[in-house]
């Protein structure tokens, strides 16, 4: 399997994969429309804090849906309490019971009572009990945004239950590039009155 492909290779794979109609998903849960165009591509799987392929990210989301997209992730270095600690008190049960934290965290608190803190210079994850739990440095924070997603295409796709497995439709994709330190900084900074 490749781990590159150049945009023209892309076009005309990703036209193939679009004129197959509904594909069953590779993989149970949230990750896979991601993983089953990945593999229809014949991409390898890539977690890692570089673009999937060259200076370009590939992104798969459901027409439709309103659930939140991972863009990256963060390394340890965020934390402010230990990880594991932070899961136990401020964590959830998902559908098969695995505690997690997956919020969508604004300035005011959460069901969880988690916030977002900002500053100019800073972004940090707050408990209203007052325990910081993750911080980040805005010019960080831009930064690995911008080594992890320099231009993304975007893959939209219809996607339908049958039986107990989805099937997914990859219908569009867009390139998308254009975004710098100083356009991330003032959209995060933008939540500050």
């Amino acid at each position: 399997m490749p781990s590159k492909l150049t945009l023209s290779q892309f076009k005309k794979k990703f036209a193939v994969v679009k004129a197959m109609g509904y594909v069953p998903s590779a993989r149970r849960g949230p990750t896979g429309i991601g993983q089953t165009l990945e593999q229809l591509l014949e991409l390898k799987e890539n977690n890692i804090a570089v673009p999937d392929w060259g200076t370009i990210e590939l992104k798969a989301h459901q027409v439709g849906s309103d659930s939140m997209i991972t863009l990256f992730t963060f390394n340890r270095k965020v934390w402010r309490m230990k990880p594991l600690e932070a899961i136990r008190a401020h964590g959830t049960p998902d559908a098969t019971g695995r505690i997690g934290m997956y919020y969508t965290m604004s300035r005011t608190p959460n069901s969880q009572g988690l916030f977002l803190h900002i500053e100019p210079e800073m972004i940090s994850g707050h408990h209203i009990s007052g325990t910081i739990v993750a911080e980040w440095h805005l010019e960080t924070l831009a930064q690995r945004f911008m080594q992890k997603i320099p231009a993304m295409i975007w893959v939209s796709a219809f996607s339908e239950m049958r039986g107990n497995v989805e099937w997914f439709h990859y219908d569009r994709a867009r390139l998308l590039t254009g975004t710098s330190i100083d356009i991330i900084k003032s959209e995060i900074l933008r939540d500050i009155p």
